[in-house]
C-alpha cells in the first residue's frame, strides 16, 4: 500500500512538472527577446529585420507546435508527447546557447518554438486530469503563477548577465537548458493520464462493440455541435483579450519611450515591480476558482481589465495611462484571461479532445497576436487613441463572451456519458478490504 502522503502530494507534482511548460514558455519568449535582439545583435551582426523574422517565426512555430502536439497528445497520450517536446526544448536552447551565425539561431528559434508550443497544451491537460475533483482549477491555475515565475527568474538573470554581450546571452540560454534538461528527468517519474487512459479504454471498446455511442475523439468531432462551441468560444475569449497583453509584452517599452517620453530602465523596474502583486493576486484565485465564488472574481477581474484600457483611450497615451494599464490589466489578469481560458479549456472539453482543442485555440491566438504585431508601432504613432480604443473593443468582446456566453456552455462531464471515472488504485484496495470485511462480520453475526 502507498504512503498516504505520497498520493496527497502526487498531483502537485504532476501540477508542478506539468505546469513547468508555462515557465519555460515564458522564459523562452523573455530570454529570446533580451538575447537576440540585445545580447547577439551586434556580434553576431542581427540587424533589425533579421531580429524581427528570428522572434515573429519562434511564435509561428508556437502555433504549430500547439497544433500538431495538442492533437498528437490525444491520440498517443500526455506523458509521451510532453517527454518528447520537452527533449526538443533543449536541442533548441542549445543550439541558441552555442550559435555562432543567424542560421544556427533560425534552427533553434524553430525548435524552441515548436517545443514549447507542443508541450503547453499536452501538459495542462495532464495536469487537469491527474487532479482530484474540487482542485482542478487551482492546480490549472498554479500554472500561470509558473508562467510569472519563469519571467522573474529571466529578469533577475539578465539584470546580473545582461551586459556581458555574448556571453551574457549564451549564459540566459544555457539556463534554459538547465531547467529542461532537470524537468525532462524528473518528468519521466510521472504517470500517464489515468483519465485519458480510462476514456481510451472506453472509446476503443464501444468502437469494437460497434457502439452508436459519440466517444468524443475523432477530431472532426471538434468542429461540430457541441464541441465546437467551447472551442469558438474559448478561442474567441483568448484571442480578443490576448492582443491587449501581447501589445504591452512585445511593445510596451516602445509606447513608453516613444509616447510618453520615458526611459526603458523605468519601465521594466515598473513591470517588475507589477509581478509580485499579481503573483499574490494569483494565489487567491486559486482558493476560490473551483467554488462559486469564482464567477464574482472573474467579473470583477474583467472589469479592471476593461477599466485599463479605457483610460488611455479616453485620455490618450502619457506614463499615468500606460501605468494605470500596467497596475490595473495586472490584477484583473489574476482572475480573468489567460488563467481563466486555462481552466475553461480543461473543463468544456471532452478528454481525448481537449488538447487537441487547446492547441486550436492556442495556434489561433498567437498567429493572430503575430499578425497584429506588424501593424501595432505605425499605428502607435500614427493614431495611438485608435490603437487603445481597438484594444478596448477587443476586451470588451472578451468580456460579452466570458460573462454571457462561456456559462451557458455544458461541462465535458455532461457530454461524456457515462462520464470518465477514474479510481486510484489505493482506492479500489480499500474498498475491497471494506467489502471482506463487511462479509466477515455478516458471516459471524450469521
Amino acid at each position: 500500500m502507498s504512503d498516504p502522503a505520497q498520493r496527497a502530494n502526487r498531483p502537485w507534482k504532476t501540477a508542478t512538472l506539468a505546469g513547468m511548460a508555462s515557465c519555460l514558455d515564458s522564459g523562452a519568449l523573455v530570454t529570446s527577446g533580451i538575447a537576440i535582439g540585445g545580447s547577439y545583435a551586434g556580434a553576431l551582426g542581427l540587424g533589425a529585420g533579421t531580429i524581427g523574422a528570428l522572434l515573429g517565426l519562434q511564435t509561428l512555430m508556437f502555433a504549430a507546435g500547439a497544433l500538431v502536439g495538442g492533437r498528437l497528445g490525444d491520440r498517443f497520450g500526455r506523458r509521451r508527447i510532453f517527454s518528447l517536446s520537452l527533449l526538443l526544448y533543449a536541442v533548441g536552447a542549445a543550439f541558441l546557447l552555442a550559435a555562432t551565425s543567424p542560421a544556427v539561431l533560425f534552427v533553434g528559434v524553430v525548435a524552441l518554438g515548436l517545443a514549447i508550443g507542443a508541450d503547453l497544451p499536452v501538459s495542462l491537460a495532464l495536469i487537469n486530469e491527474e487532479a482530484p475533483t474540487g482542485k482542478k482549477g487551482s492546480m490549472v491555475v498554479f500554472s500561470n503563477q509558473l508562467w510569472l515565475a519563469g519571467i522573474v527568474a529571466v529578469v533577475v538573470l539578465s539584470s546580473v548577465v545582461g551586459s556581458w554581450g555574448v556571453l551574457g546571452g549564451r549564459i540566459m540560454f544555457a539556463h534554459l537548458l538547465v531547467v529542461a534538461v532537470v524537468v525532462l528527468i524528473l518528468r519521466m517519474t510521472l504517470r500517464e493520464s489515468a483519465e485519458w487512459s480510462a476514456a481510451r479504454q472506453a472509446a476503443d471498446a464501444a468502437e469494437a462493440a460497434d457502439a452508436e455511442r459519440i466517444r468524443f475523439r475523432q477530431v472532426g468531432q471538434l468542429f461540430r455541435p457541441p464541441v465546437v462551441f467551447a472551442v469558438v468560444a474559448t478561442g474567441l475569449y483568448y484571442a480578443m483579450w490576448n492582443l491587449g497583453a501581447s501589445t504591452m509584452g512585445s511593445f510596451g517599452t516602445y509606447l513608453w519611450t516613444t509616447l510618453a517620453g520615458g526611459e526603458v530602465a523605468e519601465f521594466s523596474q515598473l513591470a517588475l515591480l507589477g509581478l509580485p502583486a499579481g503573483f499574490v493576486m494569483g494565489m487567491i484565485f486559486m482558493r476560490v476558482v473551483d467554488k462559486p465564488a469564482r464567477h464574482a472574481w472573474f467579473v470583477a477581474g474583467s472589469v479592471l481589465i476593461v477599466l485599463a484600457w479605457t483610460v488611455p483611450a479616453v485620455l490618450g497615451p502619457s506614463k499615468f495611462t500606460l501605468i494605470a494599464v500596467l497596475l490595473l490589466s495586472g490584477l484583473g489578469n489574476a482572475f480573468a484571461g489567460e488563467s481563466i481560458y486555462k481552466v475553461w479549456s480543461q473543463e468544456l472539453v471532452p478528454t481525448l479532445l481537449r488538447s487537441t482543442s487547446s492547441g486550436v485555440t492556442m495556434a489561433f491566438t498567437r498567429v493572430l497576436a503575430g499578425l497584429a504585431a506588424f501593424g501595432t508601432p505605425a499605428l502607435a504613432l500614427a493614431n495611438p487613441r485608435l490603437l487603445f480604443g481597438l484594444l478596448l473593443g477587443f476586451t470588451l468582446i472578451a468580456t460579452v463572451i466570458g460573462l454571457f456566453w462561456v456559462p451557458r456552455l455544458p461541462k465535458a462531464r455532461e457530454l461524456e456519458e457515462p462520464p470518465v471515472v477514474v479510481e486510484d488504485a489505493h482506492e479500489k484496495h480499500e474498498k475491497h478490504e471494506k467489502h471482506e470485511k463487511h462479509e466477515k462480520t455478516g458471516n459471524a453475526t450469521a
